[in-house]
C-alpha cells in the first residue's frame, strides 16, 4: 500500500487574499464546496485579520456561514489574536492558525510586531483555544530567506518552531515565502528544525517563484516530512512579501506525488474542476 502524503489547501485564504479583484462571497463559497468535494482532510477557508490590511478577507464570516460543510474535513481560519480567535470560535472553524515569522523585518512589515512581541500576542490565542479543545496550527515565513533582510539563519527558523510548538501549537507549516529555497538550503534549514521539532510535527509551505517548488517538496519529502500546503490553481501570494506572486499549485503537487509513489486520497476529476474554479475567479470569470 502506497505511504500517504497530505495536501493541506490553503487556496480559499492563501491563494484568494492577494488577488487585486474583490472576489464575491458567492464565488468564494462556491470554491470552498468544489474543494470540499476534491476529498482533503483540511482546507483554509479565510482568515479573521482586520479589513484595513487584508480587504480580501472582510467578509469571513459570511464566507465561513455559506460553504457546505462535510464530514470528516477540518475548516481552518487564521485568527492572529484574541479578536479573531472569538470572531473563529463564533463562525464555527474547526481549528485555528497563527503565523509567526524567521525574520524580524518581515514580522514586523506582516503583523507589527517583533518576534517576540508576536509570541507574546498568540499565548492568549493558543491558550483560548485549548480551553476549547480546538487545535492550532502554527506558520513560520520567510524560513529561507526575507524580502527585506535576505538569507534567513535556519537556526532563527528551528527556534521559532519550537516556540509555536511548546507554546501549543499541534503543527508548525514552515513556508519559503518568497520562493527562494533550494533543495540544498530546504535540507539545510530543516536539519535544524528537526533537531528541535519533531519530524511529523512539520509541514512544508512552498512558493513557485522560482520555479523550483516541487524540487523542494522532494527535499522535504526525503527528510521525512508528509505535509505539504498548496493552493489550487497555484493562487496567491502574500501582500507583504514582495515577489512571492503564487504558491505552489495544489494540482501539480498532487500529480508530482502520484508520480513519486506516495498516496493523496484526492479526485483529481474533481480537483481539476476546482483548478477551472480558481482560473475563472482570478480571470473574473467566474
Amino acid at each position: 500500500m502506497a505511504e500517504r502524503v497530505e495536501i493541506f489547501e490553503v487556496g480559499p485564504r492563501d491563494g484568494l487574499q492577494n488577488e487585486a479583484r474583490l472576489i464575491p462571497v458567492a464565488e468564494k463559497i462556491a470554491l470552498v464546496d468544489a474543494l470540499s468535494r476534491v476529498g482533503f482532510r483540511r482546507i483554509e477557508v479565510t482568515s479573521f485579520v482586520s479589513p484595513k490590511w487584508v480587504p480580501q478577507m472582510a467578509d469571513a464570516g459570511a464566507v465561513m456561514a455559506g460553504i457546505t460543510r462535510k464530514p470528516g474535513i477540518s475548516y481552518a481560519t487564521l485568527a492572529p489574536n484574541l479578536k479573531g480567535f472569538d470572531a473563529a470560535v463564533a463562525a464555527r472553524a474547526d481549528e485555528v492558525a497563527i503565523f509567526g515569522a524567521a525574520s524580524e523585518a518581515f514580522s514586523q512589515a506582516n503583523i507589527n510586531a517583533s518576534i517576540a512581541e508576536s509570541l507574546a500576542r498568540f499565548a492568549p490565542v493558543v491558550a483560548a483555544a485549548q480551553a476549547i479543545g480546538m487545535p492550532v496550527r502554527g506558520y513560520v515565513s520567510c524560513v529561507i530567506a526575507c524580502p527585506y533582510e535576505g538569507v534567513i539563519a535556519p537556526e532563527a527558523v528551528a527556534r521559532m518552531a519550537a516556540d509555536l510548538l511548546a507554546m501549543g501549537c499541534y503543527e508548525i507549516s514552515l513556508g519559503d515565502t518568497i520562493g527562494a529555497g533550494r533543495p540544498q538550503t530546504v535540507a539545510r534549514m530543516l536539519a535544524a528544525v528537526s533537531a528541535l521539532v519533531p519530524v511529523d510535527r512539520l509541514a512544508g509551505h512552498f512558493h513557485d517563484t522560482g520555479g523550483r517548488a516541487l524540487a523542494n517538496i522532494d527535499a522535504a519529502l526525503d527528510h521525512g516530512l508528509r505535509v505539504f500546503d498548496a493552493a489550487v490553481g497555484g493562487l496567491g501570494g502574500c501582500p507583504y512579501a514582495p515577489g512571492a506572486p503564487g504558491n505552489v499549485a495544489t494540482e501539480d503537487v498532487a500529480r508530482h506525488l502520484a508520480a513519486r509513489g506516495f498516496e493523496t486520497g484526492l479526485d483529481l476529476d474533481a480537483l481539476d474542476r476546482a483548478v477551472a474554479m480558481a482560473g475563472g475567479m482570478r480571470d473574473g470569470n467566474a
